[in-house]
């Protein structure tokens, strides 16, 4: 399998000013690959691909050895294909007949990850498995930079990359051949439902307890904005303002990947097939203020059921379930979320009725009442169980 690890820099001052320099300079080669793609189109007709751009690498450093030069070659090649998939996606979205979103310029604070595509590259791992805090990766035109590794890394280190939050910086690596540690087999199945009041309940009856952790540093956030505002831009106070708010939005990352980790794990332990809903997180968190010539219903209603949506984090949870899943051998089904809320567990009568009310549920044709997120799971459950069975007749 490939995973991921990410650990904290602890780069010396002169490594910062050496990664903020680097960052800048893949910044700046990203901006002038787009506007020199960007030129030649509007100019000349002419469509200019990675393959064109890297060709050209060799004479952009020795023109500039002071600044692009000093860099690894490979993770500037990694810098322009990343404007070509910015570009792929862009036609894709086109085809599709999607909002297209045309590759833009990044500017200052935008670009904050450079890649290094091959450990040994203008990079290099170096851990010491008897001594952690010994750990250092080295990287060209920065040097030994410490690490602070807090587990063990399995695999092979293939990829490298460097990133900054805020004041922060972290390496991830990208290793292949980890192993799977597969965990004892339960022989239970569950069927989880999504929610805001409740993150998950199960189709067992257990609800996992949605922590919103954007709602508790609401007061917070909105003080800094406020104090954001007020600065002067382009000012050292604005900056520091800048820093101070997302700070916070990045603690409340933290916090909810966090729970998100906890609450997936828990699952993973206690059962063998765990069934969720297919969920489209990005339509149902659409936002229904439309247009001028046909302004949307109930705007602020469902501005506020999209900012709960998002603040429990479903799209996170379910993304830290799946690969918890496959690492522990656990199958994990999706199946289609439509009318799972409304349909009885028991007679499988399905009518709108059924729903008293968010929190309970009473079928109209034999009279069963639940919990409506317990019954909505144990429908879940069991439309995972039929893909199941029909997957293994196939």
């Amino acid at each position: 399998m490939r995973r991921s690890y990410k650990f904290l820099l602890r780069p010396t001052r002169h490594q910062q000013i050496a990664l903020a320099a680097c960052l800048e300079d893949h910044r700046v080669l990203y901006n002038a690959a787009l506007e020199h793609r960007r030129t030649a189109y509007r100019r000349a007709g002419v469509t200019i691909r990675y393959g064109d751009q890297s060709a050209e690498l060799t004479h952009i450093r020795a023109s500039d050895p002071d600044g692009q030069g000093r860099w690894s070659f490979s993770s500037q090649q990694a810098t322009l294909r990343r404007l070509q998939t910015a570009f792929t996606a862009f036609f894709t979205r086109v085809k599709a007949g999607r909002t297209p979103g045309f590759p833009r310029f990044k500017g200052r604070g935008r670009f904050d990850t450079v890649v290094w595509p091959r450990d040994g590259d203008g990079c290099r791992w170096d851990a010491q498995p008897h001594h952690p805090a010994a750990t250092f990766v080295r990287l060209q035109g920065i040097g030994q930079v410490r690490v602070h590794q807090h587990r063990r890394v399995p695999g092979t280190v293939k990829t490298i990359s460097v990133t900054r939050e805020g004041s922060r910086w972290f390496v991830v690596l990208s290793c292949d051949g980890v192993p799977a540690e597969v965990l004892p087999a339960t022989g239970a199945a569950v069927g989880i439902d999504m929610g805001v009041a409740s993150l998950v309940t199960t189709s067992d009856g257990d609800p996992v307890d949605n922590p919103r952790h954007l709602a508790a540093s609401a007061d917070r956030l909105a003080a800094a904005q406020r104090a954001l505002a007020r600065k002067k831009r382009g000012s050292t106070r604005r900056r520091k303002a800048v820093a101070r708010l997302a700070s916070l939005h990045a603690k409340v990352r933290r916090q909810r990947l966090d729970s998100a980790h906890k609450a997936a794990l828990a699952l993973v332990g206690g059962y063998d097939v765990i069934v969720h809903e297919d969920l489209r997180i990005a339509n149902m968190t659409r936002s229904a203020s439309g247009t001028l010539e046909a302004p949307g219903t109930n705007v602020v209603a469902k501005s506020g059921l999209n900012r709960s949506i998002l603040d429990a984090g479903w799209g996170v949870f379910l993304r830290v379930l799946a690969y918890k899943a496959e690492s522990a051998g656990r199958e994990l089904i999706a199946v289609n979320p439509a009318n799972t809320s409304r349909t009885c567990s028991r007679c499988g009568h399905c009518a709108r009725e059924n729903r008293v009310s968010q929190a309970a549920f009473r079928c109209t044709a034999c009279g069963h009442a639940a919990h409506a997120d317990v019954n909505a799971a144990r429908n879940i459950l069991r439309a995972g169980l039929a893909l199941r069975e029909a997957a293994k007749a196939a």
